[in-house]
């Protein structure tokens, strides 16, 4: 690890080792950067594995790499033993952590932790080190975890739809949409997984200050709430996303050659005529079910740009050649570029902000976890987009289903169409207000940095 320069404070960021959590933090702590002229060091630590991945970011010279061993099941074995990924977390990684911590020079001010990491604010706390919980996910997902938390009372927190029903009068201030919103959550999603996760709500208690990835105008009833009840600080600084990275208009690319590559192919493309497709770095919908996607962008005719990861190859083929398929993009370059008419996603949140920062229609399809309710929000309350297919996850999507929704996106003359893109550029403008010179992210974050960092 390389020697600490002079500076004026020392920032431990602490991300939850999986891609949609590594990311914001990462993005976090530029924009931390951003703000102290380069006085604060920030150490940012991961295991082994995870420098791997994302040793070859940009950053500035300010934020360097610590790393604990791989204590955890490593990144590809995660899903295959979700109770021992979610045990070593709470465990091994905290020892780890510690001992690293006590190497660490200079003296360590301030610690930004992910919130879903239990352990790190009672750590901070024990040595006398101001701390910040960092919520990846909307603030009404944030929400919902505290009802499953008021729910999942008695020593083996056992959660079901069936306690749901037995508690409700339990349950503080739930409306029939998030009453909606739970019970597809507990009935679509791994509930060990979610009775392990909440043993972050308890560590909440001992932060001096939550962040919301996410702004005041898009979640602000959910946001208010969360300021009313809790005695520490709230702020939504997001989205947490990489748009300090965007090159201006009419400047020389520094984008690697893939990168290049694909946004030239999109040059070459008319404006709003290219559905981009992509399914997350998570979970991946079916082989049948992506054939049934391929089959129906060859018969429509439509531009398409899929990332479709280790997929890129076999879907190419059955796609047909109206589009291209890759491996990975830069997603939020592909979003902004203006031959780019809809995004099919998962509705993962990083992919949400993305998004509404772009101002492009989202064509829901969900699958796990927040990803639900994220849908719910953009086809019922935002209003920039649509859900496809059925109510669960496992409903299969028809090549029929699907190409009748990719003409109401694609087709510039539709009205429900025209409706969804005026939406979706709504949404941009309370994005790009909220990260201005005076914007309520960019005060949030100037009052989060002075008070805590």
């Amino acid at each position: 690890m390389e020697g600490p320069p002079r500076v004026k404070g020392h920032v431990v960021a602490l991300p939850f080792p999986t891609r949609g959590q590594v990311n914001p933090m990462m993005n976090l702590c530029k924009f931390i950067a951003s703000r102290r002229n380069n006085e604060v060091l920030i150490t940012f630590v991961v295991t082994q594995e995870w420098l791997g991945f994302i040793q070859s970011y940009s950053k500035p010279h300010t934020i360097r790499y610590a790393t604990i061993p791989n204590v955890i099941p490593l990144d590809g074995q995660m899903l295959d033993d979700v109770p021992g990924f979610t045990e070593a977390v709470a465990t091994k990684m905290r020892t780890a952590f510690e001992q690293l911590l006590d190497q660490l020079e200079p003296p360590v001010t301030a610690i930004v932790s992910d919130a879903e990491l239990p352990w790190p604010a009672a750590v901070a706390n024990s040595r006398n080190i101001p701390v910040a919980l960092l919520w990846t996910m909307p603030a009404s997902f944030f929400e919902m975890f505290r009802q499953l938390d008021i729910l999942a009372t008695g020593p083996d927190r056992r959660l079901s739809v069936d306690l749901l029903d037995e508690q409700r009068e339990h349950v503080q201030r739930i409306s029939s949409s998030q009453l909606t919103d739970l019970r597809k959550l507990l009935g679509e999603s791994d509930l060990r997984f979610l009775e392990m996760s909440l043993d972050c709500i308890p560590g909440l208690a001992k932060t001096d200050c939550l962040l919301l990835n996410t702004i005041q105008e898009l979640e602000a009833e959910q946001i208010n709430h969360l300021k009313a009840i809790f005695p520490f600080p709230v702020y939504p600084i997001g989205p947490a996303i990489p748009f300090m990275e965007l090159q201006p208009p009419n400047t020389s690319s520094t984008t690697t050659n893939n990168v290049d590559h694909i946004l030239k192919w999109l040059d070459c493309q008319p404006s709003l005529s290219v559905l981009y497709i992509s399914m997350g770095s998570f979970i991946s919908m079916s082989q049948p079910q992506m054939e049934e996607v391929a089959s129906a962008l060859k018969t429509s005719g439509i531009r398409f740009l899929w990332a479709g990861r280790s997929d890129a190859k076999w879907l190419q083929e059955k796609c047909g050649d109206k589009g291209v398929v890759v491996s990975w993009c830069d997603q939020l370059k592909v979003l902004c570029h203006a031959s780019i008419a809809g995004f099919w996603s998962h509705c993962g949140w990083n992919s949400t902000l993305e998004a509404c920062f772009a101002g492009v229609p989202i064509l829901g399809f969900p699958m796990f976890l927040d990803q639900f309710s994220n849908c719910r929000h953009i086809a019922e309350v935002w209003k920039n987009g649509w859900k496809v297919g059925g109510e669960r996850s496992e409903d299969f999507v028809t090549k029929e289903e699907i190409l009748k929704v990719l003409k109401m996106l694609m087709d510039v003359e539709n009205e429900e169409g025209k409706k969804i893109r005026e939406k979706a550029r709504e949404v941009k403008a309370l994005f790009r207000r909220a990260i201005a010179k005076g914007g309520s992210s960019d005060i949030n974050m100037d009052v989060f940095v002075k008070d805590v960092i």
